[in-house]
Parts: structure tokens; C-alpha cells; sequence
């Protein structure tokens, strides 16, 4: 069975960090072209907070720049992503996504992440 399984998400104060994990399980990394991590806060859309897409190219949002970083280790088929600077609007649901390279998506089931003094 083909899973993604998030951790590492929780409440930080504002200006703090936290690092979130995913593994994949089930799958050849080989057969991976590129792993993300995507949040939903309430009320709006899913959207794209960075993404390694396997060949080198990493993107970010533009507002998480400079304050978070994905990293991916190939051998554990991991996925992370540092979160540094953390501010109240960074508060959403995590997800992690794994896109194969025949196109199809693969989701983890979320994490939270709640930035509040």
C-alpha cells in the first residue's frame, strides 16, 4: 500500500521553527518525479509551499522565502521541510505530496501546525 505519513507538525509561538517530516512508503523512489508540501488554512484553498522536484529544481512560494527550506533524503524516500521565522499566518494544515512521474499524485493526511503566542 502506497502511503505518505507526515510528522513533526504542533504549536510554536510566533518567530519560532519546526521541521516537518514525511516518508513514503510503498512506492520505488525511482518512480517519484517530484515531492512537495502544499497547507490549507481554514477557509481557503490548498496552495503550494515548496517543492523538490527530483533533477535539482526547488521552488518556494514567495512567502515562505528565506524562512523555510524542503530537503529530500532519496535513500529513506523523505521529504522535509524546515520552518524557520514562523508567523501567525503560517497557521494550516501541512500536506505532503508525491507526484510519480507518470503524472499521478500521492497525498499524506495532513499535520497541523498552529503558530499562537
Amino acid at each position: 500500500q502506497v502511503q505518505l505519513v507526515e510528522s513533526g507538525g504542533g504549536l510554536v509561538q510566533p518567530g519560532g521553527s519546526l521541521r516537518l517530516s514525511c516518508a513514503a512508503s510503498g512506492i520505488s523512489g525511482s518512480s517519484i518525479g517530484a515531492m512537495a508540501w502544499y497547507r490549507q488554512a481554514p477557509g481557503n484553498r490548498r496552495e503550494l509551499v515548496a517543492v523538490d522536484i527530483r533533477g535539482g529544481n526547488i521552488n518556494y512560494a514567495g512567502f515562505v522565502k528565506g524562512r523555510f527550506t524542503i530537503s529530500t533524503d532519496n535513500i529513506k524516500n523523505t521529504v522535509y521541510l524546515q520552518m524557520n521565522s514562523l508567523k501567525p499566518e503560517d497557521t494550516a494544515i501541512y500536506y505532503c505530496n508525491a507526484r510519480r512521474i507518470t503524472g499521478s499524485d500521492i497525498w499524506g493526511q495532513g499535520t497541523q501546525v498552529t503558530v499562537s503566542a
